[in-house]
């Protein structure tokens, strides 16, 4: 079985799908790389590591992309490459399926396995490839990197000949992978830190960081079966905008992680909060790229209102590009492993397994997604 993986092409990608190092480990069970030539240069691996792992590097994009079995890559495919890709081939990326149908229905069109890695379970079985869970992690970690170079207050606290200088206060909304990590990072370099979530269930967790966790009652909240907050009803975000308007006045770091899983992000820092913010203070809207936390944020933009600088950055993980495709190409490898018997050398992916079920969007010509089929 051929595995091709492309060079990504998304503006400002530097992410890789497959490190030399998880390359080697796959054509030791059987399998044939194909790599396109400059595959891992954005982030730190050399076509020469991927040719002492045994992967054929090739210049020609068509080529990897047309004689592979399985399709490795972070991003959605162009239209143009799922042209070139081979019928009842499987693809496999962050393929955004909600909001991209016409890509879903191209590869169904194709008669192309497309595999979407959002929407890989949030099961024990399955965490070892749960590739939204290890970028958001890294993502968390990027947030709070950004705001303390930022912030012209030092996060620790220090006593020195001269006086004591207070910890920066920081304040994370949303307490989901991001959101703990960010809290961790942020603990690590010293500031106070208090956090928020609409679900109840996580203040442990946070409290377990060394972290406040605010209490606001919101009345009743709750979890997915995936562990992802509940969408609020209106009279309940603004019981949240008004119960966490007075620490976000009071914080030098405000960090928004509230996400809806296929929906836009919930608008929860309004315009008013960050003018209540001492100059200087900054906030940092990781959830920008589906609609935005933070009244104000551009994507990709450091936004200055009154002082108060507002950060819309994009593809966090991809900050951390070494890291992330590290963690993402470990993802994909266990992927694989779960469906490859490596004696018979086939690659099963039963349509009866629930992690099929959950992440196989099309299949033999058609959208075999159930979410997907409604939209």
């Amino acid at each position: 079985m051929r595995i091709g993986v492309p060079v990504e092409t998304w503006p400002g990608e530097l992410r890789t799908s497959l490190v030399p190092s998880n390359a080697k480990k796959l054509i030791g069970s059987g399998f044939e790389i194909t790599a396109e030539s400059g595959l891992g240069l954005a982030s730190g691996f050399s076509d020469e590591e991927y040719t002492e792992a045994g992967v054929s590097v090739v210049a020609d994009r068509d080529e990897v992309l047309s004689q592979a079995d399985l399709v490795l890559r972070v991003r959605q495919p162009e239209a143009r490459d799922i042209e070139t890709l081979k019928s009842g081939s499987v693809h496999v990326s962050f393929l955004d399926p909600m909001n991209r149908r016409d890509l879903v229905d191209a590869m169904a069109a194709r008669q192309v396995t497309a595999v979407s890695m959002e929407m890989i379970p949030r099961s024990t079985r399955a965490q070892k490839m749960d590739a939204l869970s290890s970028q958001a992690n890294l993502a968390g970690y990027v947030t709070v990197i950004a705001a303390a170079y930022h912030c012209p207050k030092i996060f620790p606290m220090m006593m020195t000949p001269s006086g004591t200088i207070r910890p920066a206060r920081v304040f994370v909304i949303g307490a989901g992978v991001a959101g703990l990590q960010a809290i961790a990072t942020a603990k690590r370099l010293g500031a106070r830190v208090e956090a928020f979530d609409t679900r109840p269930v996580v203040a442990e967790q946070v409290r377990s960081l060394g972290a406040k966790f605010v209490e606001i009652d919101l009345g009743e909240v709750g979890q997915t079966e995936q562990g992802y907050a509940k969408a609020l009803t209106p009279e309940q975000i603004e019981l949240q905008k008004a119960g966490q308007a007075k620490v976000i006045a009071e914080s030098d770091v405000v960090i928004t992680t509230a996400q809806l899983f296929g929906r836009p992000a919930p608008r929860i820092v309004t315009a008013e909060m960050v003018a209540s913010m001492q100059p200087g203070s900054v906030v940092v809207d990781m959830a920008v790229e589906s609609g935005g936390n933070v009244e104000g944020s551009v994507l990709n933009e450091v936004v200055d209102v009154g002082g108060v600088k507002i950060f819309g950055l994009g593809n966090l993980p991809s900050h951390v590009s070494r890291s992330a495709s590290e963690m993402y190409s470990n993802n994909l490898c266990n992927l694989i492993e779960e469906f490859w018997d490596s004696e018979a050398k086939a690659w099963n992916m039963s349509p009866d397994d629930e992690i099929v079920q959950a992440a196989v969007i099309t299949r033999d010509g058609t959208i075999v997604h159930p979410m997907i089929q409604n939209k």
